[in-house]
């Protein structure tokens, strides 16, 4: 059998990660049979479906690199061939006018919950044979079996059976003429040959009516798999406040592709105790039999730590190339490239997005500093640092070889006659030289700043302390 996979996003929003895994997922399994795999825009919402929102996910196709075989193809453009198969279905007796308004199914819903029924229509119109009523412009309805059973034999959540005297005669084009989804999907399906419906089981309950639809079309089955929804990591339904935020938010934050691909792959897959996954990895292990039943759990700080590994395991030019972009951005236009390979090669280590190793980067190419964090401030500035610092530009003054080496030398003289230990001293110096408290090694980070630059934020530091005593 021919393998063909597809993703079909409605554009009334950003790609979200629980789309990107559905994609994530159906890419992985074509790629892995060596099939094909499909980008279908299920655009027939036109009050909600936007340009914008077509463009986002495309956007975030690319940036995860998951390509396509087919498409986009746009079902707004595909209108003719809807229609073709209404017709087809009415001619044939398999669907029916319906002219029930708005008041009547409100009344049938209203009788049927008093009598503690299952709200659904009861096909009044389904034979009818009788004058129709005038002025009312009818839905189309598929006659749904009255008997037997849909089994689903769902590649992921098992056999689920559904007995066909529990759905009704679904509408598959609205008074207006215009197809609904669960047509357009069947027929789309069907036209372009999917041989796999991978998608979140919050399909699951229109699986048994496209089935029966499909079938009515004379159209070949596809193979089900539904996956389990992603929770936060509290079990509660995936919202903003968990990190449920665009694919594209996520590259501005500064997390890699390749990290996010991964973190993806194991929302619900899973391969041994294996956790960091190459792409030619996960398409070689990849299988809808390793796909968790249960829902999996959204955690940012696993993404995190997922994307620091990915970020430490980068080539020091990869992260130079990061940098200067990042730089370029913020005017920094020419930095220093051997300065930027030292700077990559020491801080790559230390954080887990793109965004934090550039921000925390920034002071190693800028002339003096912007400001100092506070809580940094107030644990290690007081009046007497000012004398530190004082003494410290004195040493380094004396420096004619800027290397870590002899900065190191320069400190360690300072504090032999101070009799200040060095916790007292490196960290009112790393607060004048970077703006915090943290940064790598107080020599390395003094000698890739540079000598003149030292001793301007230095100086700086000194009037900063004068001024607040006043």
């Amino acid at each position: 059998m021919d393998i063909k996979t597809r993703f079909a996003p409605s554009p009334t929003g950003y790609l979200h990660i629980g789309g990107a895994r559905t994609a994530l997922f159906s890419w992985l399994y074509a790629r892995h049979h060596q099939g094909k795999f499909v980008l279908r825009i299920e655009d027939t919402d036109r009050e909600r479906s936007t340009q914008e929102s077509v463009d986002a996910i495309l956007r975030g196709m690319e940036w995860l690199g998951m390509d396509y075989d087919e498409g986009p193809y746009y079902q707004t453009e595909r209108f003719d061939r809807y229609q073709q198969v209404i017709e087809q279905l009415l001619d044939e007796g398999k669907a029916y006018r319906c002219y029930c308004t708005r008041e009547e199914l409100d009344a049938l819903r209203t009788e049927q919950q008093k009598n503690k029924q299952k709200p659904r229509y009861d096909g009044r119109y389904r034979d009818h044979k009788g004058p129709v009523p005038s002025g009312i412009d009818p839905v189309i309805r598929f006659k749904n079996p009255l008997a037997g059973d849909v089994v689903i034999d769902d590649q992921v959540l098992g056999q689920i059976v559904i007995n066909n005297c529990e759905l009704d005669d679904l509408i598959i084009a609205r008074s207006d003429g215009t197809p609904t989804y669960n047509l357009t999907v069947v027929v789309d399906d069907m036209d372009m040959a999917i041989s796999h419906v991978i998608r979140g089981d919050d399909h699951i309950n229109n699986t048994p009516r496209q089935m029966n639809l499909l079938a009515a079309m004379g159209g070949q089955l596809p193979t089900y798999a539904h996956l389990p929804m992603i929770l936060g990591a509290d079990g509660k339904r995936m919202s903003k406040r968990h990190g449920a935020v665009s694919v594209s938010a996520y590259a501005e934050e500064g997390y890699l592709p390749a990290a996010l691909m991964n973190y993806l792959v194991r929302l619900g897959w899973s391969h041994g105790d294996q956790e960091i996954f190459s792409m030619p990895e996960m398409i070689a292990l990849f299988s809808l039999d390793s796909v968790n039943k249960s829902a999996a759990a959204f955690d940012l700080d696993k993404l995190q730590w997922l994307n620091q590994q990915y970020i430490k395991s980068a080539p020091d030019a990869t992260i130079v190339d990061w940098l200067s972009q990042a730089f370029r951005q913020k005017g920094i236009a020419h930095p220093d490239k051997e300065k930027l390979t030292a700077v990559a090669a020491i801080q790559k280590d230390r954080y887990k997005t793109v965004h934090e190793l550039t921000a925390h980067s920034e002071y190693f190419f800028v002339s003096g500093i912007d400001g100092y964090d506070q809580h940094s401030v107030r644990k290690h500035f007081n009046a007497s640092t000012a004398d530190l610092f004082s003494a410290m530009l004195e040493y380094f003054e004396q420096i004619t070889d800027w290397t870590a080496a002899n900065i190191q030398a320069a400190i360690n003289h300072y504090i032999e006659h101070s009799g200040l230990k060095l916790g007292k001293v490196a960290p009112p110096l790393r607060i004048a030289i970077t703006g915090s408290a943290s940064s790598p090694s107080i020599d390395i980070t003094l000698q890739l700043v540079g000598k003149a630059e030292v001793l301007i934020r230095i100086q700086q530091a000194i009037e900063y302390i004068q001024h607040a005593s006043q």
